[in-house]
């Protein structure tokens, strides 16, 4: 495996104050980025965005660890991987929460705008920030570091163009309810495509070119000429992860 591939499976956040550490997961099939987050008091963690695919590396990796997996968590119904949510539950009793316009009647739990949960010394606030699909959330954890699925990238945001997209609702959830936040809050996103894991709210507040002294109309405009293919996957991962992950 060459250094830059090893560095997205070994780099991870350490909060000694919080006593919490974050370990990012990559998966390059998909650019999906599942982060681990672990409460070194209680040893539970909680898994966001996990990908069927990496079920049984992040298993295992979890009983290295010695920590009880408690909860998963999708930011929204994603249409490049399947979720392995409903499998983790199964394997591991964890409860699976998801957004309340999900369409996910599966899930343990349906977040709203505003929620505010914990899970040993783990603090989440949930953030709807629909533009990306109608029910994308972003995940603030303890008022520190945001993990903002597929609504604010690194010097990019997610695309628009199906699963009801909407630019407009994007370029409001961004500016709106991202951009408020602290400039030094730690963004963690959903999907890397270049080669990075993180930015601030400052940094892309400053230098995020699809954002960065755009109007909305000429956000739209950069938003509808992407001309993105479609994800190989949408067909099959978007009704399966309406069933948590769980495919026939």
């Amino acid at each position: 495996m060459d250094s830059s591939k090893q560095e997205k499976h070994s780099y991870m956040i350490t909060n000694p104050k919080d006593n919490m550490e974050i370990r990012p997961l990559y998966d390059l099939e998909s650019g999906t980025w599942t982060y681990l987050i672990l409460d070194k008091i209680s040893k539970q963690s909680v898994l966001i965005d996990p990908v069927l695919e990496r079920l049984d590396r992040d298993l295992n990796y979890l009983q290295e660890l010695g920590y009880t997996l408690s909860l998963t968590i999708d930011t929204h119904m994603h249409a490049d991987h399947i979720t392995s949510a409903g499998d983790l539950r199964d394997k591991t009793q964890c409860e699976s929460y998801a957004s309340e316009h999900s369409g996910a009647t599966c899930a343990s739990k349906f977040l709203k705008d505003g929620d505010l949960f914990a899970i040993g010394n783990l603090k989440f606030h949930v953030i709807h920030t629909p533009g990306h699909t109608p029910c994308s959330i972003s995940l603030l954890l303890n008022n520190q570091y945001l993990f903002s699925g597929d609504a604010l990238f690194v010097r990019g945001c997610g695309r628009t163009d199906f699963q009801g997209g909407s630019a407009e609702a994007l370029y409001k959830s961004i500016t709106e309810k991202l951009f408020s936040l602290p400039d030094d809050t730690i963004v963690l996103p959903g999907h890397d495509y270049k080669g990075f894991l993180s930015t601030t709210i400052g940094e892309e507040k400053k230098w995020n070119p699809r954002i960065t002294g755009k109007s909305l109309e000429e956000f739209k405009e950069i938003m509808d000429n992407l001309n993105l293919p479609e994800p190989k996957k949408i067909h099959e991962a978007v009704p399966a992860n309406r069933a948590c992950g769980k495919v026939s």
